[in-house]
């Protein structure tokens, strides 16, 4: 059986109701999130720590990670960390910012090599000095700044205050807890973080859209309709389309996960992490925060008449949509029966002779 036929295309689920839950599990994840930010902190990678990175793969079945941090002590290159990276064959050697000129670099690989021996061979270097770091550090938050104001701008004209402020907010609680989990597990933080931050605000902010637009449309309708019911009819109304999707995507972030190498297991983990908490917040945090901040059916307007090119084009197609609109009968579908013509009725009128 298709996997679309478990996902009904009506539901009835009473999401409004679950709010008094929901939100405090909401609100407890965000303040869990800024203890892990002081807590933990982030493993910032070498884009944004700058020094020097050295991936190296040994020829015998693993990596002897204590024997090497003990020969690369003895070296005095400064902060030095070492860990496996992918295989147990493949390490990960990050050196400090000690080494950011050339011919610094080039003496601490020369270094690293000297004290790996023949056993291993290097596949990739990568330096990154201090000031190309903060550059970096300096960039990465103007374009997250630079997003969210352009998505609160655009939210802003497009719909009523009360569903921009919602959408930012289900926006930055997704964006919270995603970094929480990089804090939690030390995942690196680097330019593919950033990536994974900015196409998670997008797919949380696109879904949200969608259930605002259809709550904007149902308000439009049926304005004597209690508010929660009026979001639990939008809210079901987009619940397959959101689960198909979310799920779909869900599943092409784990192939990119297990199959897409250690370059990108980190961006994936994090896409991963933001559909999951975006389809939530979608439904129990976005539709309910509406709720909260007061809205009331009158203060969404009604269709405007469209005027100009708009309504021409309006004109011209509606005899194509009313034509579109109508369903050819089935075999099932009683055939209607056969009006009289003019004359057949008259002669029905007049009295036999």
């Amino acid at each position: 059986m298709p996997l679309i036929d478990y996902i009904p295309a009506q539901t009835h689920i009473g999401f409004m109701r679950l709010r008094h839950v929901t939100f405090p599990l909401s609100a407890a994840a965000m303040v869990l999130a800024l203890v892990c930010f002081a807590t933990f902190g982030f493993n910032l990678g070498i884009d944004f720590r700058g020094g020097t990175l050295v991936e190296a793969q040994t020829s015998q079945a693993a990596a002897d990670i204590s024997g090497l941090r003990e020969h690369l002590g003895d070296l005095e290159l400064g902060d030095v960390q070492i860990q496996e990276f992918g295989s147990p064959r493949d390490v990960l050697i990050r050196v400090g910012e000690a080494g950011t000129s050339d011919a610094a670099q080039q003496a601490i690989v020369g270094k690293i090599s000297s004290a790996l021996g023949t056993d291993y061979t290097i596949r990739r270097v990568e330096t990154v000095g201090p000031s190309v770091s903060a550059e970096l550090v300096r960039q990465s938050i103007i374009a997250l700044l630079l997003g969210a104001v352009a998505v609160l701008v655009y939210l802003w004209f497009r719909f009523e205050w009360q569903f921009a402020v919602g959408a930012i907010a289900t926006t930055a609680h997704d964006i919270f807890v995603t970094l929480a989990i990089y804090s939690i597990l030390g995942i690196d933080f680097d330019l593919t973080s950033i990536a994974a931050i900015l196409t998670i605000m997008g797919y949380s902010l696109n879904d949200t859209v969608v259930v605002y637009d259809r709550i904007r449309e149902m308000l439009r309708r049926y304005k004597r309709i209690p508010l929660p019911e009026m979001l639990d009819l939008s809210v079901n109304a987009t619940f397959s389309r959101t689960i198909i999707v979310s799920l779909t995507t869900f599943l092409a972030t784990l192939a990119l996960y297990f199959f897409g190498g250690e370059v990108l297991r980190g961006f994936s983990l994090a896409m991963a992490v933001g559909i999951i908490v975006g389809t939530y917040s979608t439904i129990f945090v976005a539709a309910p925060m509406l709720i909260h901040l007061g809205l009331r059916p009158s203060a969404v307007e009604g269709e405007k008449k469209p005027q100009g090119i708009a309504a021409r084009v309006d004109e011209v197609m509606a005899p194509m949509t009313e034509e579109a609109e109508i369903l050819p009968a089935t075999p099932d579908t009683p055939k209607p029966a056969p009006v009289p013509s003019a004359s057949r009725a008259r002669s029905r009128g007049k009295p036999r002779k």
